[in-house]
């Protein structure tokens, strides 16, 4: 036991390290999340293996095991139906006087069960009527209103596939084939047909949820790529999906958080300026240069990001003995230091303790960054790393007089991911509308677990209301934040 328990120790000290590469490492050295949780199974499953071997041979361990587990395992949702089942004793007579027992009460335990997914048929019926003595009159109740009029699927159920393509991640033709199993045979064009007609019945929500971010006086954007099928050249293009994301919990902003998507297929700075047309206020980016065209077009200020700064310095002093790389970074660390002090707190307060604490590191930062920058030879990456935080100084820093500013733009890099795990799985979208349906749907996706709506119910309740005619004027109400207790709105990031 103590070998595997070295080995256990190691195995987790490895996965410790990496998942601190993964938090603070570059992009480029980044591990994939998904790859971290499964090195992380593969351990507690080891574990449990080794508890499983050790509770045969040990009853104490087994009950002390048991005891803990009932302290600590929560309860059960309410929501979830019970199935009771009693499990009584055969004899209720006294096994000394052979008198009536009687009940003095009971031990009650919950399990977790579950039923595979279950496929029903609803049989909408209609009745006829006709009047005997008029030949001609034939009365009948009007069909309701659906979504694929003549098809098979109900709302919900073109709900469920948009759920499992956009947030859980499973292309078309892998849910046809869960869908066979069940003995549904669905082709993958059919479902396909159900997306793109659920997209275009989604889009005045999209584009009221992008109005009302842009309505905002802070915003963070970003973009990732979107490889798009090219027939004409019989391989793929590379088309963008751009973020626009609000989320003001930090510092207990009103605004409920949100992130909407837009897709294009390009990266040219006009892209951004269309996007966000209207919008005033603050921006918080990464470093690409199309921001700052925004910026001088528009009256947009732009707030650039700590953690892209500090990945340039972090690539050189992994590589090897990097002084200069190595104390920029501790630097920088101890502004984040402030930044897990402060969060949390109101948008005054942080700007109060950045103003104490943030600025005199901030202040020291930038006249040695100048004066590292004229010892070394400025063709080197220490060069480029500097000058790239040199350049952007102002917008570096204007987090320091805003407290709703954040220091980085981590917040929409998050809503990023689930986008390129959609990516990594489904390889590429068919056509640049493939894509647009992409950033619609997953828009209003994101959005619910950002504010802990289930996304099921919610999509399967605004293509309800949409199909039975909700009118445009009140399209408030079926944003996602219509579907939000309020305590979800309020919960810190």
């Amino acid at each position: 036991m103590l070998v595997a328990e070295r080995a256990r120790a190691e195995r987790l000290e490895q996965i410790i390290k990496e998942l601190q590469r993964h938090r603070f490492g570059r992009r480029a050295e980044t591990l994939p999340e998904d790859q971290l949780l499964l090195g992380l199974e593969d351990v507690e499953q080891v574990a449990a293996s080794g508890e499983a071997e050790t509770d045969a041979t040990a009853p104490a361990e087994r009950a002390a095991r048991a005891a803990k587990r009932r302290t600590n395992r929560g309860s059960l949702p309410s929501h979830l139906p019970r199935i009771e089942m009693v499990i009584d004793i055969d004899d209720h007579a006294c096994p000394c006087c052979r008198n009536a027992l009687h009940r003095i009460g009971e031990d009650v335990s919950e399990r977790l069960d579950v039923v595979p997914a279950q496929f029903r048929v609803l049989v909408v019926r209609r009745p006829k009527y006709a009047c005997r003595a008029c030949e001609n009159a034939v009365v009948q109740a009007e069909a309701p209103a659906r979504l694929i009029e003549g098809g098979l699927p109900t709302e919900a159920t073109v709900a469920h596939v948009l759920v499992a393509k956009y947030a859980d991640h499973l292309p078309l033709y892998r849910q046809a084939q869960i869908y066979a199993r069940q003995g549904i045979t669905l082709d993958r064009s059919t479902l396909a047909d159900w997306v793109g007609r659920a997209a275009f019945l989604l889009r005045p929500v999209h584009d009221r949820l992008l109005a009302k971010l842009k309505a905002s006086p802070k915003l963070f954007a970003d973009e990732t790529t979107a490889p798009v099928l090219d027939p004409g050249r019989g391989r793929t293009k590379t088309g963008q999906l751009w973020a626009y994301a609000r989320d003001d919990r930090p510092w207990g902003g009103t605004d409920p958080p949100g992130v909407a998507y837009v897709y294009a297929p390009d990266r040219k700075a006009e892209r951004p300026i269309t996007h966000l047309a209207g919008f005033r206020g603050v921006l918080q980016v990464d470093g690409y240069g199309g921001y700052r065209v925004l910026a001088e077009r528009s009256a947009v200020h732009l707030a650039f990001c700590w953690a892209h700064v500090r990945r340039r310095f972090y690539e050189l002093a992994a590589a090897g003995a990097a002084p200069i790389a190595s104390e920029a970074l501790d630097r920088i660390a101890r502004l984040y230091a402030v930044e897990a002090e402060i969060r949390g707190c109101s948008a005054e307060e942080r700007r109060a303790l950045r103003q104490e604490k943030s600025r005199p590191i901030v202040a020291d930062i930038e006249p040695w960054l100048r004066e590292k920058l004229a010892l070394i030879s400025q063709k080197t990456k220490l060069a480029e790393a500097i000058r790239y935080a040199l350049s952007r100084w102002d917008g570096l820093t204007r987090f320091l007089d805003d407290g709703r500013i954040e220091i980085d733009s981590n917040v929409v890099e998050r809503s990023i991911r689930p986008i390129a795990l959609s990516r990594k799985n489904a390889l590429f979208a068919g056509s640049d509308g493939g894509a647009e349906h992409w950033a619609v749907v997953a828009s209003l996706i994101e959005t619910c677990k950002l504010i802990g709506v289930d996304p099921q119910s919610y999509l399967t309740d605004v293509i309800t209301r949409i199909v039975d005619g909700h009118p445009n004027s009140r399209i408030d109400d079926l944003l996602p934040w219509a579907y939000a207790p309020p305590q979800a709105l309020k919960a810190v990031a």
